[in-house]
């Protein structure tokens, strides 16, 4: 079902874990939510080209990249934040803190922490990557079995000697 949603065109992306939300502007996907989100009334959209079929290869197991045009809209440092967040090698693991030094700012990780919390587009951006020094989950906007289950996808151990960045 495709419906549009705050004035911008979406679809719902139906998976065995229930109905994500995707939603696009001109210049990309915008916004991805988890299921649970409201599925608001709207007029039918078409979805960006590949978006259903990259997400189910990515839920299954089956695709490590995505090749998608990405459009967050955040502050100059979130879009940094994001940005590194997009260097974070599929499988693998990092901290806030190696975050926050790999942008320049080596005492922010708790601002890369709340850039983090604010991301638009998980998966997408793939926050779930990231984790405290002590090497436990950390918070994750959908919930930590959310953040589990896509570090299990990819086969990452969240445990601080998984990391390589």
């Amino acid at each position: 079902m495709q419906l549009c949603y705050r004035g911008m065109p979406w679809t719902r992306l139906d998976t065995r874990w229930g109905a994500f939300i995707a939603e696009w502007d001109a210049t990309g996907i915008t916004r991805l939510l988890f299921p649970g989100a409201p599925e608001p009334e709207g007029t039918a959209a078409r979805p960006p080209r590949g978006l259903a079929s990259q997400f189910a290869a990515y839920l299954a197991g089956e695709l490590r990249t995505f090749a998608l045009s990405l459009a967050p809209h955040g502050t100059p440092f979130q879009l940094k934040v994001w940005q590194s967040l997009c260097g974070v090698p599929y499988g693998q693991t990092t901290t806030y803190g190696e975050i926050a030094r790999s942008i320049g700012h080596p005492t922010a990780a708790r601002a890369v922490g709340g850039a983090v919390g604010r991301n638009p587009l998980p998966i997408l951006i793939p926050c779930h990557r990231v984790l405290p020094s002590s090497g436990k989950l950390g918070k994750f906007g959908p919930g930590p079995v959310w953040k589990a289950r896509l570090l299990e996808i990819e086969g990452a151990r969240p445990h601080p000697e998984s990391h390589s960045r």
